[in-house]
């Protein structure tokens, strides 16, 4: 439900349909194993989808029916099937011309804004039980499962062209083109199901290439037939709302959709290529919102050290690091482990990606002059005991940056340097003054990601000479060692990875290496005094995190090529 299960939780009790014991264990196992707190109850038998339904209307004073019940054919052609599958909706009936729709939460005011815009009528909810909306869904519009399974099950190439009207033209592609509909809904849900963190439409030159990026690496999937790949891309772009007729420049859109009970956000970019647009859907993964410190891969001694940065009172956190190594998802992180009642926490991004709760967050805006260094300013306005700014891209962001950490704020940002020092010579480089560099920067954080070993798989295994010597191990290393390496299996997808972890070298500043960046001394000279204060470079933070089985020699490798110590 787009409603927050606290607000739910009191609307039920109000009514007499949970008492406290039951609301305790209900977010007991919604913060345990990130259930549903309503639908812990329903499970449970505490209460049912009608009577949360029915809270949820007297709250709204919304109307309220039991049912979907018998729907005529006239009034089931009033929404597509496109319609009622993404936003779990039904018609019930139109009158004067204002069309009602059974949905589930009449407070989810995206959903019904987002059908408003749609159906370009004027729409009134009705508060429906979830349970009978989603039956109706399958009598009347036909399952998810059912409409792919009879695509991809029973259709042939010759068949499915059929389907398309044998057409290569976009503009011919409608809602009643099922199977591209489902065939494309396939291609996301699949991509969700294996843990895809992008999919990548390729137009090559005689088929058409799938691939889903996972675990950080490129995996090829079937390959679709050249003679849809229009109906494909021109489907991606309809649910993008962004337009098909546009062919010869790149576009940006996003999708939300729901598969299963999972709410599912991609950002989506076009480019065209000589072979017709190419297509990139990154998938947001929300659970990086929940993860702790220890799910991003930190052993329990950086823990503590990170722990000890966050709760500093101010000066600047950088975390550094190429594209996609996990920057963002670590600040997300970060923030979620201050995120209190009593600090006000404002973020400027570009894009807001993630929505978290009790945190202020500001889109940049190019095309209205909202730029990072715009919206800092306004930010500092708003008494935010805590600042996280997406990137730090220019000498003005920077600067603005410092000055906030210098009068009292804790400032949270990313930098695009290959190690931890390097952040110093970076922003020095850009225009900032050394003595605001030592004065205002407090910790700095590179990071790299690796695939773990598969825990399902993992076995004990022998390194090679070469492998040994590749990371130069000691012997006292090896004594103690756990090597582990994945068989393959079914849940790896043979690859014997499965899921990704961050390695780290967090950078601490000391006094003597303040007076350094004053003097404006070399990068070699403030890593050898960070070195000797104890800072552990990317390498041999993966040496520990293999040693331990964590993961494999070969990623420790791949990931710190250009770790020179």
């Amino acid at each position: 439900m787009a409603m927050q299960d606290d607000f739910v939780l009191g609307l039920l009790k109000e009514a007499g349909f949970v008492n406290d014991d039951d609301i305790s264990q209900a977010l007991s196992s919604s913060s345990t194993n990130g259930a549903n707190a309503i639908e812990h109850l329903v499970k449970a038998g505490r209460v049912t989808h009608t009577e949360v339904s029915r809270a949820l209307a007297n709250a709204a004073a919304a109307e309220f029916q039991e049912d979907v019940g018998q729907l005529p054919d006239n009034v089931v052609k009033l929404i597509t099937r496109e319609v009622a599958q993404r936003y779990r909706v039904v018609p019930l009936g139109e009158e004067d011309g204002v069309l009602k729709i059974a949905v589930r939460d009449p407070f989810d005011l995206d959903t019904i804004d987002a059908l408003n815009f749609v159906i370009k009528k004027t729409i009134m909810p009705v508060v429906v039980p979830a349970d009978s909306i989603e039956d109706a869904i399958s009598k009347y519009y036909g399952s998810l499962a059912d409409a792919v399974a009879a695509l991809t099950g029973g259709s042939s190439d010759d068949e499915l062209q059929v389907k398309t009207n044998k057409s290569d033209d976009a503009s011919d592609v409608s809602a009643s083109d099922a199977p591209i509909i489902q065939l494309c809904y396939k291609i996301i849900a699949d991509a969700h199901r294996m843990g895809a963190s992008d999919i990548h439409v390729e137009p090559l030159e005689k088929r058409l290439r799938i691939r889903y990026r996972i675990d950080g690496v490129l995996q090829e999937m079937p390959d679709q037939p050249k003679r849809i790949q229009s109906a494909i891309i021109a489907r991606f772009k309809v649910m993008s709302a962004i337009s098909i007729a546009e062919k010869r420049l790149p576009q940006d859109g996003r999708i939300q959709l729901t598969i299963g009970n999972n709410k599912i956000d991609l950002r989506v970019s076009t480019v065209p290529t000589n072979h017709g647009e190419s297509i990139v859907m990154r998938i947001l993964d929300k659970t990086a919102l929940l993860l702790g410190l220890p799910e991003l891969g930190f052993f329990s001694d950086d823990q503590a050290r990170m722990e000890q940065i966050l709760g500093l009172a101010d000066g600047i956190f950088l975390v550094t690091g190429p594209t996609g190594s996990g920057k963002t998802t670590t600040l997300y992180a970060c923030l979620n482990y201050i995120n209190k009642p009593d600090k006000k926490i404002i973020t400027v991004e570009d894009p807001v990606e993630y929505v978290l709760k009790g945190v202020n967050q500001v889109p940049v805006n190019h095309d209205v002059g909202m730029t990072f260094a715009a919206a800092l300013r306004s930010m500092l306005r708003q008494a935010p005991n805590i600042i996280m700014v997406g990137e730090i891209r220019d000498v003005e962001t920077a600067n603005i940056a410092i000055n906030a950490s210098l009068t009292g704020h804790l400032v949270f940002s990313t930098l695009h340097t290959n190690d931890a020092p390097g952040a110093v010579t970076r922003l020095v480089d850009m225009g900032v003054k050394p003595f605001l560099v030592a004065s205002s920067l407090r910790a700095v954080m590179a990071q790299r990601l690796i695939r773990k070993v598969c825990t399902k798989c993992a076995q004990p295994y022998q390194p090679s000479e070469a492998e040994i010597a590749s990371l130069g191990f000691t012997p006292a290393q090896l004594a103690e060692a756990r090597f582990m390496k994945g068989a393959g299996c079914d849940k790896c997808r043979g690859s014997g990875y499965k899921g990704r972890a961050g390695i780290f070298e967090i950078f601490t500043l000391d006094d003597e290496i303040r007076h350094l960046i004053n003097n404006q001394a070399s990068l070699t000279e403030i890593r050898k005094r960070a070195r000797q204060m104890g800072m552990r470079t990317l390498r041999e933070d993966g040496i520990r995190k293999a040693l331990a089985g964590f993961t494999t020699i070969e990623e420790v490798v791949t990931a710190t090529m250009g770790d020179k110590d």
